[in-house]
């Protein structure tokens, strides 16, 4: 046999082989890694799609909290990982941020991890606790402007989406707010509850049951069009022309996974996100269902990335 055409055989059944192995994938349970804490709008998204690809794939997809860092202490355990599609970060547009604000992350989002796909989009709340004498947007300005500093808001971390809103508000409007960072939105809301915390840009999944019972108060909506959830609360931009902002979430694996593997995981996603009591518990929290390919998923993070250093340096955010 030519050594030609005996690396041909190599190279075929090692194809085969990755294949078959693709086809009986997940064989044990998977990881799904949250870089923030319980009850934050990345966790419960990712329990809401984690318990039915654990149904659809029949094997446990376990939804493991790694806080810290503004997520990033997660997204380097999953850039770290074999592999071999076992470690899934579930993901949010606070990854995106973090590249250009921190200089020593140790992993590179584009280089070492691949996209399964997004799998919801957001609006942020302006939400404020009762206690705080301003009722509408042109007021927390007047607030802001009247007691420099003295306005809190709190934050799932530096270079998070709910510190973006805020430093883009602060830009747009002259308000000077002083950020408090969380670990996670979970932890934020239990705060702006319990009024240790004045208001918030918090991501609408965590906050909304706390604005239904009347515990803060929805002052408005980052977006540019009202949410379908809060339909009396206004946007933003109704008072700060061109202000919108949104926070999304997504999946990704370790760069070097098999393509059938990523393509497997793709499909079992947006069959959740595609069943009718997802849909429900997605429109409850506030959540546009999205769904993309790993192209257009590809895509997208690369014009999230070039939108969102632009703003960091604009704001001149750092994390370090």
């Amino acid at each position: 046999m030519t050594f030609t055409r005996h690396v041909g055989l190599m190279v075929a059944l090692a194809a085969f082989n990755a294949a078959a192995w693709s086809q009986e994938y997940p064989s044990k349970p998977v990881r799904i890694l949250v870089g923030f804490a319980p009850g934050g709008g990345t966790d419960i998204m990712a329990r809401a799609v984690g318990a039915k690809i654990s149904e659809s794939l029949k094997q446990q997809f376990v939804i493991e909290n790694r806080p810290g860092a503004n997520a990033n202490i997660a997204a380097k355990l999953a850039a770290d990982a074999p592999a071999d599609g076992y470690t899934i970060l579930f993901m949010s547009v606070a990854h995106i941020m973090s590249k250009p604000v921190y200089s020593k992350l140790g992993y590179d989002i584009e280089r070492d991890l691949t996209p399964i796909t997004v799998v919801s989009n957001v609006p942020n709340v302006l939400a404020t606790h009762p206690s705080l004498p301003a009722r509408t947007v042109k007021e927390v300005i007047a607030l802001a402007k009247a007691k420099p500093g003295e306005l809190t808001y709190g934050t799932s971390g530096v270079a998070s989406p709910e510190h973006f809103a805020g430093e883009m508000f602060k830009m747009m409007t002259g308000a000077n707010l002083a950020m408090i960072p969380y670990k996670g939105g979970g932890p934020l809301a239990v705060d702006l509850v319990g009024g240790h915390l004045m208001s918030s840009f918090s991501t609408m999944p965590p906050i909304i049951p706390h604005v239904r019972a009347g515990r803060v108060r929805a002052v408005a909506v980052t977006m540019d069009k009202r949410a379908t959830v809060l339909p009396d609360v206004p946007t933003i931009a109704e008072t700060v022309p061109g202000y919108a902002m949104s926070t999304w979430y997504g999946a990704m694996v370790p760069a070097k996974t098999s393509r059938d593997i990523v393509i497997r995981l793709n499909q079992a996603m947006v069959q959740a996100l595609a069943l009718p009591d997802v849909k429900e518990r997605m429109a409850s929290l506030g959540a546009d269902i999205v769904a993309t390919s790993p192209e257009q998923t590809s895509v997208f993070f690369r014009s999230e990335l070039e939108k969102y250093t632009q703003v960091a340096r604009a704001a001149k955010i750092r994390g370090d």
